[in-house]
């Protein structure tokens, strides 16, 4: 699968925005902004592991296709919610514990970046990633 590697954060557009949405406070946001994430993504069949290690953490999450799990952000904003594969894109619907707002994502590999998208009332952000 094309999503199968190590991937490294290169840029983000309006990923401060998108926090500031979220309800992440400043502080967070500006740390967030340079959190130098990578992503780990081994796929087989309908699972996949996504091992993220960042300046905040280390996780693995592992989840299949279409099968609802938990997921809490690194500021610590629990979500519950799906992966699917539409077409070559992996699209996720995950919905806050806390509120019951929507956040929607997609990764999808362009041009040998894997760039994911956040949307979040009314509020899209990017962060690319290129592979190592």
């Amino acid at each position: 699968m094309a999503f199968d590697g190590t991937w490294k954060i290169d840029r983000n557009e309006n990923y401060e925005k998108f926090m500031e949405k979220m309800g992440i406070n400043v502080v967070k946001r500006k740390l967030a902004s340079h959190d130098n994430l990578k992503l780990i993504i081994t796929q087989e069949g309908n699972k996949f592991t996504v091992k993220e290690s960042s300046t905040f953490r280390n996780i693995e999450v592992v989840f299949e296709l279409g099968v609802t799990f938990s997921y809490s952000l690194a500021d610590g904003t629990e979500l519950t919610g799906t992966w699917s594969l539409e077409g070559n894109k992996l699209v996720g619907k995950f919905k806050r514990v806390d509120n019951g707002n929507e956040l929607n994502t997609v990764r999808e590999i362009t041009g040998g970046e894997m760039v994911q998208t956040y949307v979040y009332e009314g509020v899209e952000a990017k962060r690319i990633f290129k592979k190592e």
